[in-house]
């Protein structure tokens, strides 16, 4: 069988590290020519392993939060290879852990511009290669958070993933482009080479913290975090042909957790 991606465009975002890395991994060994964007310059390792074992693929640094850095992401992928087939959107994550009324106003303001408008502007700017081409796929990370015990910023972000994915789906479909999401629950990563934000954890109690630790074990079936392939797998097959007659859903990916 040929590789799922083999002439394969793919953009993967937050792909320095965790679950973007090892999607952009995955998606370069079963044949796609991957662009690893992410501000962290991390991304060259990614790309540098990826090309080592014999795959193809860019890096590009951008800061996602801001429109002007998802358009030049998308234009670079086209720099490169002349068109974008797939977009993995997987920046975002919980920066504080701590009950609502703890949330400084600028804290909020940071939690839904990390985990949501990365997603909305790449989408917007990802359509303006896909839509002349009546073809594309884009695959939304979104969190199975959207109900859960201190992330409320997070999960109204992550809430709105959802919504972006239904309803741009539905606005989509007919002209070739499909949208799909995955809501990812606890996954076991290795610690993060960047942190979201170096003085969160001087910022919240340990208590607040391992309240979702035991609340998103507690509401796994399974009772564990997920790995890192558990996670990249649903999300390579709904970017992947085997998923053509699948878009505008959520798929939560969380041992039973729906969120």
């Amino acid at each position: 069988m040929s590789p799922r991606f083999a002439d394969k465009v793919m953009v993967v975002t937050g792909a320095a590290q965790g679950i973007g890395r090892r999607v952009a991994e995955r998606a370069a060994a079963e044949g796609a020519a991957v662009l690893v964007v992410d501000r962290s310059a991390h991304r060259d390792e990614v790309v540098a392993a990826i090309r080592a074992a014999g795959g193809v693929a860019e890096a590009f640094g951008a800061d996602l939060e801001t429109w002007e850095g998802c358009a030049a992401a998308m234009a670079e992928a086209v720099r490169h290879w002349g068109r974008i087939d797939i977009l993995v959107n997987n920046v975002g994550g919980t920066i504080w852990a701590k009950p609502f009324e703890h949330y400084e106003p600028p804290q909020i303001d940071a939690e839904v511009r990390r985990s949501l408008f990365p997603t909305l502007y790449c989408c917007r700017a990802a359509l303006d290669h896909m839509l002349p081409r009546g073809q594309g796929v884009i695959v939304n990370v979104s969190s199975i958070a959207t109900r859960g015990l201190n992330r409320v910023p997070y999960a109204a972000a992550k809430g709105g993933v959802n919504a972006i994915t239904a309803s741009l789906a539905w606005e989509v479909a007919e002209r070739g482009i499909r949208v799909v999401a995955t809501a990812p629950g606890g996954t076991e990563a290795p610690p993060r080479l960047t942190p979201r934000n170096p003085n969160a954890a001087e910022e919240q109690r340990e208590d607040w913290y391992r309240t979702i630790v035991d609340q998103t074990i507690g509401s796994s079936f399974m009772k564990r975090y997920g790995t890192l392939d558990e996670q990249a797998g649903p999300i390579l097959f709904l970017a992947s042909d085997e998923a053509s007659y699948i878009t505008g859903v959520t798929l939560p990916v969380g041992g039973g957790d729906l969120g």
